[in-house]
């Protein structure tokens, strides 16, 4: 059985060596994710050539997703290390207080428009949430705190406006400066953190386009401002060429009680707006230390499955954690476990919504027919930009969705997409009487199909031509094929 939902890990130490990266795609990494906010160019350079080497000596198309920092904000550092911070205690935020000099009382923070974000009264969230600090006044330089929910306080953590609001841009000096490394690398995809809406993913395209950057952008849903209405949301989501659904802060921001009702509500208005969605954040939190998953763990990757996520991540379970291999096999047998229930059937797009292109009819048409025509077995796409399987993966049905394509690229940029299995394929190279039997020929030499099952095939009249396809053909299995 194909595995629809695809699987993102995180590379980090644990991850990084070849033989490491080589035994993850053997146990079904589609997609590697590179954090920039850590590790130096050269490092990330000298990954994707390793990824590429090991998916090409596994004739395997697996993508590489860049991920920029982001302007995550952060406390500085404490004099004589962590602290501990108790309920009732005042504790002050301070923009010029030196960087090392932190301690019981305080610390410094590298974002001066915090004095400006924040009034008396809100609540900020310290370390994914972990510590909470009510604002008592503000000055000039200084936040001054009293501690609602304390803790042990350490170096760098990241610091939340519950409720969202900071203004910190999404684009940081350091993450344009990835984006040119990102282009270098001619990465499939381009991670945008904290874009608050529309323009912010569009302006990151930009500076990505003009790097010479070709691969696709995902906007990660992570704050407050981007999930308070259907218009931000929606917005975002259309700007994008797909999204992530990062809990983490997110949850920070809106509350963790709002956070499965939201991942749902985005995983939905993706798939409607004909965009990819990736799930992540603490999916299999546990298995960094331990060899197995826990039943909450085993649910939470099932039921984004049942969802219609297209993959779901892995981050430190990877990148740092003690079974790396162990944790990918384990999440490929949760989700195959989650596709063998009862699926339904059905288009998340209204059929009485209107169709303004030519293949985004072609692929509705396709995927209506492979749902309500008994004995198709199998959807073929020929394509070049991937835009037509992208388009049919929307629409939720058990049948595998084959892009056949001669561009490894595409075969990259697919890897993501739910149902979606890509196969290289040059029509151009063959008479075109011959073209849909050999394509149906390699199926069945794969035992995807057999005599008498139906094959559904779309293509364009012009090879070589993006967004071309104009043409649906169902054929039979066995059969002379044109």
């Amino acid at each position: 059985m194909f595995r629809r939902t695809k699987i993102v890990a995180t590379v980090g130490p644990a991850s990084a060596p070849a033989d490491m990266l080589d035994a993850l795609i053997e146990a079904g990494v589609n997609v590697f994710r590179l954090n920039f906010s850590h590790g130096s160019a050269d490092d990330h350079k000298a990954v994707a050539r390793r990824i590429r080497e090991a998916a090409e000596n596994r004739q395997r198309h697996v993508a590489i997703l860049a991920d920029l920092q982001g302007p995550k904000i952060r406390i500085a550092r404490f004099a004589d290390g962590p602290v501990t911070l108790r309920e009732g205690e005042p504790f002050t935020l301070d923009i010029q207080r030196d960087e090392n000099s932190g301690d019981q009382h305080g610390v410094g923070i590298s974002y001066p428009q915090l004095t400006r974000d924040c009034q008396t009264g809100d609540v900020l969230l310290l370390d994914d949430g972990l510590i909470e600090l009510r604002v008592t006044a503000v000055s000039e330089h200084q936040v001054q705190c009293t501690v609602l929910t304390g803790g042990t306080l350490s170096n760098n953590k990241g610091i939340n406006r519950k409720g969202g609001g900071l203004s910190a841009k999404a684009l940081t000096d350091k993450d344009l400066q990835d984006i040119v490394t990102a282009a270098e690398m001619d990465v499939d995809f381009l991670a945008l953190s904290f874009p608050r809406d529309a323009a912010d993913v569009e302006d990151a395209r930009r500076h990505y386009r003009e790097a010479g950057g070709e691969g696709g952008v995902v906007a990660k849903i992570e704050r407050a401002e981007a999930v308070a209405d259907d218009a931000t949301l929606d917005g975002i989501i259309q700007a994008s060429d797909g999204v992530m659904v990062a809990r983490g802060d997110l949850a920070v921001e809106i509350g963790d009680a709002e956070l499965v009702g939201v991942q749902k509500h985005i995983i939905r208005r993706a798939r409607a707006l004909q965009r990819f969605v990736i799930t992540a954040t603490q999916m299999m939190e546990s298995m960094i230390h331990s060899p197995q998953p826990t039943r909450a763990e085993v649910s939470d990757v099932a039921n984004a499955v049942l969802d219609g996520t297209d993959a779901v991540m892995l981050s430190a379970e990877t990148a740092v954690g003690d079974y790396p291999v162990a944790t990918v096999t384990a999440m490929d047998r949760i989700i195959r476990g989650a596709e063998r229930t009862y699926q339904e059937r059905r288009s998340d797009t209204r059929l009485e919504q209107p169709v303004a292109r030519i293949d985004e009819t072609i692929a509705l048409a396709a995927m209506f027919a492979a749902n309500h025509m008994p004995g198709v077995k199998a959807i073929i796409a020929m394509t070049e930009s991937g835009n037509t399987p992208r388009l049919m993966s929307r629409v939720r049905s058990g049948l595998p969705i084959f892009a056949f394509t001669p561009h490894p690229r595409t075969q990259r940029r697919v890897a993501i997409l739910r149902g979606v299995q890509t196969v290289a394929f040059d029509s151009q190279a063959l008479p075109n009487d011959s073209v849909n039997q050999r394509a149906v020929d390699i199926l069945k030499d794969a035992g995807v199909v057999e005599n008498g099952d139906h094959v559904l095939i779309t293509k364009g009249d012009y090879v070589r031509a993006h967004g071309g396809t104009n043409a649906l053909k169902i054929v039979s299995v066995g059969s002379h094929i044109r």
